[in-house]
């Protein structure tokens, strides 16, 4: 099994313990280091999710980032399209998709969810999407 991870760099040091929770889950599940593609905020996850599935070369994505809330109703709309668009691309594709994107408050949320506890959304979604992808193995 192949994986890839798409990870949105808007919070640099967030993006990489993220993308570490996730390497790790995937070797614990001997499946080897996912390839990376990098965006520029959650709002482009979806593309790269789409992307990465309709390659064929995956058999699942996990999409990584954080969009912490600000003082506009910006925070809504990220938030909302890239849940929306993470989705969308694994029922049109087949591919499994996780969404491993912190959606927070503060910085010091993002912090406790982005690795090194029992809150690690990185290495979460990551399986995810062995989990799925090996169940779409065994009912395919």
């Amino acid at each position: 099994m192949t994986f890839a991870i798409a990870v949105a760099r808007f919070y640099e040091d967030l993006a990489e313990r993220l993308v570490g929770g996730a390497q790790a889950a995937f070797a614990d599940a001997g499946v080897g280091a996912a390839d990376v593609f990098d965006v520029p905020g959650a709002f482009e996850l979806p593309m790269a999710a789409k992307l990465a599935a309709e390659s064929g070369r995956y058999d699942g994505v996990a999409c990584l980032g954080a969009v912490i809330r600000g003082e506009t109703d910006h925070y809504d709309w990220v938030c909302a399209e890239a849940a929306r668009g993470i989705q969308d691309v694994q029922l049109r594709t087949g591919v499994p998709c996780a969404f491993g994107v912190l959606t927070v408050d503060t910085m010091e949320q993002a912090l406790a969810r982005s690795g090194g506890d029992k809150r690690d959304s990185g290495r979460h979604a990551a399986e995810a999407v062995v989990a799925l992808a090996r169940l779409r193995g065994q009912l395919g």
